[in-house]
């Protein structure tokens, strides 16, 4: 596919939903992908497809909540390859729970992938590129980082951090040559949401994938979508807490 130099991938969260359709568009891309998640048996399904359809994918097996594991194997995959070109964090976990009810082990559950995850993939990344002078960065952030919403507090605050995150690593990284790309997706068919019944705009994950590879190749700083929703939680994010407060109870 034109318009792009990309060769070697790494995506996080790459066994099922967004991430396994994100890697079938890049090795649909000619990207070498290299496929990490948990699950091997997931991970060796999502390879065999790829690599039956012409792409290439090779799997690492890895809990993207230990910060060392997820470093060694950024590294790794850094070094055999000669140098990773784009990087995806884009595993998530969201429970939905009322704040009444929250756990610390709902918390945490979520803080060490959206969070602690996100940022060790991200951070592995940085010196290779850097060593080159060129590579992408991208995080797949979420609507919900613009505002809390309601039973998932800690989901979007982890969401708002990595938010932060890429842009203060965009102002960093601009001048080495490292391009830092958000997305913030709505609402995806994923298992994520399993079971919820017809949400407000939503996408298949291959739809998202397109967008969010589009995203990477125009080289943007931000893209939201679908376009409808991700414009009414931007203007939300500008209500005053006495209109939103009242409008997010209708909600729980």
């Amino acid at each position: 596919m034109p318009g792009h130099d990309l060769h070697h991938a790494f995506v996080t969260g790459a066994s099922a939903g967004i991430g396994d359709a994100l890697a079938h568009v890049l090795a649909r891309a000619g990207i070498h992908v290299v496929l990490a998640a948990r699950r091997p048996a997931e991970l060796q399904r999502v390879a065999a497809s790829i690599t039956a359809a012409g792409g290439r994918a090779t799997t690492v097996a890895v809990d993207v909540g230990d910060p060392a594991a997820i470093t060694a194997a950024v590294q790794q995959a850094d070094r055999e390859l000669g140098g990773l070109d784009l990087v995806v964090a884009n595993a998530g976990v969201a429970i939905q729970r009322h704040s009444a009810k929250l756990t610390w082990a709902d918390c945490g559950t979520m803080l060490d992938v959206n969070v602690v995850g996100a940022t060790a993939t991200l951070v592995a990344a940085i010196p290779g590129m850097i060593e080159r002078g060129r590579g992408t960065l991208v995080g797949v952030s979420s609507i919900a980082a613009w505002r809390g919403l309601p039973k998932l507090a800690v989901y979007s605050a982890s969401k708002a951090y990595l938010s932060a995150f890429l842009d203060a690593l965009r102002v960093d990284l601009g001048p080495a040559g490292i391009g830092v790309t958000e997305v913030r997706p709505g609402y995806v068919r994923t298992a994520m949401n399993e079971g919820a019944g017809k949400l407000p705009f939503e996408l298949q994950p291959e739809q998202a994938a397109q967008e969010i590879f589009d995203a990477i190749v125009a080289r943007k700083a931000l893209h939201a979508f679908p376009l409808p929703i991700a414009f009414a939680m931007r203007s939300m994010s500008a209500l005053p807490r006495s209109v939103w407060e009242p409008l997010a109870r209708k909600f729980v």
